[in-house]
């Protein structure tokens, strides 16, 4: 389901700014955009110092596997430059459309009216 994947997404990356991409006075920025079947997921923070990679976590670590799940559910995922000191961590996903006939797809030829 794109919409859990999606927010999923959201949620690791918030997570991880809020975290990691803080400095104190200054928050991040997200934003999403769908251009033709992709979601864009999109945070901007102020720590262009810090790039975050996506690595192995400690097994016995209760945190570090959120790039990890992002890598997993996003099609494509990166990280832009932005002006110093910002960085962007972005994600993508292809939405399909319905599939005719499956609910959700607004087929309602088989309900009576």
């Amino acid at each position: 389901m794109p919409g859990g994947e999606a927010s999923q997404i959201v949620a690791e990356l918030a997570a991880n700014a809020a975290t990691h991409g803080r400095l104190p006075g200054r928050s991040f920025r997200m934003a999403l955009a769908l251009s033709g079947g992709t979601l864009r997921i999109e945070v901007t923070d102020t720590r262009g110092d810090r790039l975050p990679e996506c690595r192995e976590p400690d097994p016995y670590a209760e945190s570090g596997r959120g790039l990890l799940l992002v890598a997993a559910l996003a099609d494509r995922w990166g990280v832009a430059e932005d002006s110093f000191p910002r960085k962007i961590v972005w994600a993508e996903l292809d939405l399909s459309a319905p599939e005719h006939g499956h609910p959700g797809s607004g087929d309602h030829s088989d309900q009576q009216t």
